[in-house]
């Protein structure tokens, strides 16, 4: 089994800096044409099925990667991003803060500290709800075989990789996903490994 897990193309708000969380946030012209590339350079890809978040980032990114070819398309609410609450909307570039930066620093430095904000969802929630997907796809015996196109955001995609990274290593990994980043991950039996971190083809 090959997993091929992206993070969604640029929005209007990954522009402006604005937390997206949940809210459904189309792709621009800039994603839409990222997302066109990432399917050329995987147009070679045998894809069998795909998984997405029901937002329609990801599905529209899931959509452009994948045009032209008869592959299912499954919604699962497991990889959707985290819930911000009512952060949701409001910047968080530097200059322009408009949330508690101590609180945004604990978000991407200081994970084990991060508190949601009303209504928010906690990084562990994430990390419950796409390990169940993630565990769930890698024990399917049906899908021993498969190459499967997971598109999704960009704490959840390193929520996902928890399953693959290191133990005790840094939830970021490093960074945030960058947009349309590809990250793949081989399974057998089981036992996952990823193989690709966080390829950009555009």
């Amino acid at each position: 089994m090959k997993l091929y897990i992206v993070r969604h193309g640029e929005t209007p708000w990954n522009v402006k800096f604005k937390l997206q969380g949940t809210s459904d946030i189309p792709l621009n012209e800039k994603g839409i044409l990222a997302a066109e590339k990432t399917g050329e350079a995987l147009r070679e890809v045998p894809f069998d099925i795909c998984y997405t978040s029901p937002l329609q980032r990801a599905k529209e990114t899931a959509g452009l990667i994948l045009r032209g070819r008869n592959i299912p398309m499954i919604e699962d609410e497991r990889i959707q991003e985290i819930t911000f609450g009512v952060w949701e909307g409001r910047c968080c570039r530097p200059d322009a803060m408009e949330i508690p930066g101590e609180m945004l620093d604990n978000f991407f430095h200081h994970t084990e500290r991060y508190q949601p904000p009303e209504r928010g969802e906690r990084i562990s929630d994430v990390v419950k709800r796409t390990r169940d997907f993630f565990q769930e796809m890698i024990h399917r015996s049906d899908y021993e075989d498969k190459t499967i196109l997971i598109a999704s955001h960009g704490c959840a995609v390193r929520a996902l990789l928890q399953n693959v990274y290191p133990p005790g290593d840094d939830f970021w990994h490093g960074k945030v996903p960058p947009n349309c980043g590809v990250n793949i991950v081989e399974a057998h039996k089981g036992v996952a490994k990823l193989i690709v971190e966080d390829a950009v083809y555009c």
